[in-house]
């Protein structure tokens, strides 16, 4: 039997408004701002030259807008792979991404993030699934705010 097949069918719409909790801190380096500038084709030298970030004004190399889905992605796992959930992950498809920027995010930041299910919305057999990841520092002043839209296709007929 498959982890699919021993899941529930449908995605639970009485998550909405749940929240789970902080991430394990996730220490921001040099080398993963680097590899982000890279996939995504980042080419200011703040993304990986300290003395470029240093003139800018930044503590250290600057993270592109980008980055702040590593965070959000890894945390919204609690949730999307919860067997209460009811989201099989084979049936998702990645609907839309915002981001609301606090303030850039650098190498040696220290980031843990909490993920709210915000919405549930069922249209022609694909079930809306939003998310809001709240990624924040250490002292815990906010960072960035990332809100992820799943479309999960429903069971096939």
């Amino acid at each position: 039997m498959t982890e699919s097949s021993t899941r529930p069918t449908g995605v639970d719409k009485t998550l909405v408004g749940r929240s789970y909790a902080p991430t394990e801190t996730y220490e921001v380096s040099r080398v993963k701002i680097a590899e982000m500038a890279a996939a995504t084709g980042a080419t200011h030298p703040a993304h990986t030259d300290p003395d470029a970030a240093w003139a800018l004004g930044y503590s250290d190399v600057v993270a592109p807008p980008t980055f702040a889905v590593v965070l959000a992605q890894r945390a919204e796992q609690a949730y999307v792979a919860a067997p209460e959930s009811g989201i099989d992950f084979s049936r998702v498809v990645h609907a839309e991404e915002r981001f609301v920027h606090h303030r850039p995010i650098v190498a040696g930041d220290r980031l843990r993030t909490t993920v709210h299910v915000d919405k549930i919305v069922e249209r022609g057999g694909i079930t809306l699934v939003t998310t809001r990841a709240e990624i924040a520092d250490d002292a815990d002043a906010p960072v960035s705010t990332v809100t992820s839209t799943l479309a999960v296709r429903g069971p096939e007929k």
